[in-house]
Order: structure tokens, then sequence, then C-alpha cells
């Protein structure tokens, strides 16, 4: 897809990968909807970008459903949702204090799960019934997985639950918008610079470094966001998810 003069949305575009996303997409040309709970994080990377910020909880349906309405009114129907809102905290199941409370483990599949797949069917609805542009397509949905996904640590047993459903969730969806010309594709990060981990001091920062194969640097949100603009790009590509990870696979702990 030609990004040029499309409406996009991002959620959890306030930091991180999903700021990083926004901004590059601005810079594609695209108009650009900031879907955020953080409302002052959303509103500074809006005003730098010349985009919108739109208070958005994408793990409630009736708030995503007015955020992503309010984005239509102001920039058109979204042809591009780039679903990066997510949380991810260290919880063993059984730790010292005994098992994980349910609630914990609730919060995060309703946000890093439930929540991409709340706005990737409210937003796919839409697309649905957009015109068609070349080659029949009429929209584009990423969304974010994890390596998580894949070899989950000790302790994150919630966060690789909620991952691999979106992992998971990926070709289902893809074939279903098929006939629609609604392309479903998801990003797996390994280890990146994101605020979770800017609170690390150097020295840990560098030790994660260093565990990675080549290059031994942590990602930076920007390769992210270029993974995520060729996605949008590359009509042939669909119902993938595509590792980005500099060769990591994660220990047990």
């Amino acid at each position: 897809m030609d990004i040029r003069g499309q409406s996009a949305l991002v959620t959890g575009g306030g930091s991180g990968l999903g700021a990083a996303t926004a901004r590059m997409l601005a810079e594609a040309g695209a108009k650009v909807a900031i879907l955020d709970v953080n409302d002052k994080a959303a509103a500074e990377v809006a005003a730098d970008i010349n985009g919108i910020a739109v208070h958005c909880d994408v793990a409630d349906g009736p708030s995503t459903e007015a955020a992503i309405a309010k984005a239509a009114a102001e920039h058109g129907v979204a042809r591009i949702l780039v679903n990066c809102a997510g949380i991810g905290k260290a919880m063993r199941i059984v730790g010292k204090e005994g098992p994980m409370a349910l609630a914990d483990y609730e919060r995060v599949i309703r946000i890093n799960l439930i929540g991409t797949f709340n706005a990737m069917r409210l937003a796919a609805a839409a697309m649905s019934k957009l015109d068609p542009l070349a080659d029949g397509e009429r929209g584009v949905i990423l969304c974010t997985a994890s390596v998580a996904a894949y070899e989950g640590q000790i302790g994150q047993a919630a966060y690789s639950s909620s991952k691999g459903g979106v992992v998971a969730l990926v070709l289902p969806a893809a074939r279903e918008f098929a006939q629609f010309g609604v392309r479903v594709n998801a990003i797996a990060p390994g280890i990146f610079l994101t605020p979770m981990l800017m609170g690390l001091t150097p020295q840990a920062q560098e030790s994660l470094a260093a565990s990675l194969p080549f290059p031994k640097k942590l990602g930076d949100p920007s390769q992210y966001a270029a993974l995520a603009r060729h996605l949008i790009e590359n009509r042939y590509i669909n119902g993938e998810t595509i590792r980005i990870d500099a060769a990591l696979r994660m220990a047990p702990r």
C-alpha cells in the first residue's frame, strides 16, 4: 500500500515502538491518529508529527470504538492499523508468596491480546467498507508480538501467553479478511530500547546487548518502524509474523 495520504491508527503510539511507528507513518505522508491511555505522551508525539491524539483504552470496547470513530471524523476511515499498545511485567506462576494473582494474569491478557483483537475487529469492519485500491487492497493491520511468544522465560508466563495469542491470531484473521482485501501481519521484536528498558542502568543495558549474537546492540524503535513500513508497502506479505531480534533465542532465565 502506498502510505501517502492514508489515514493511520497507532495504538500505544505515545511511546516506544508505537511512537517510532507514528513518526515513520507521518514522514511517509500518512494522517496519523495516536491512540493511547497516556494522554500527555500521545499529545506530545501528535504535536511533533502534526497528527492527532485520541484517548483510548484498547482493553475496553466502547473506549476503542469511540477513539476510532473520532479519528475517522478527523482523518477519514483508516486503511492502516498498527497495534503497539501493551504491557509487560515479570511474574512467576508460583512465587514466594504463593500463586500468581489471577487478576494480574487477566490484565496482561486483556491489554496485550484482547486489546489487539479489539482494535483489529473495529478497524477491519470499517476497512471492509472502503473502496479498493490497487490490487483490490483495502487495508493493512499490523500487530506486535514478541520473541517471548516462542521462548518465554521464567516469569513471562502471562506475557508469553498474550504474545503467543497474537501470533496465533494473525493467520486466521488474514484468511478471513482476504475477502475484503485487508492484510494482517505481525512483528515479533526481541530486546528493544523502549521506555521499560531505558529505566535500567547503562551496565544492565550493556549486559543485555552482550547476550545478542549480532549486532550486539539493543534494538532501536526506528528499526521496528522500518520493518512496519515494509510490511505495509509490500502487498505480497500476508498472514506472517516476522522476528526482528539480532538472532536472539532466549534462555530459560
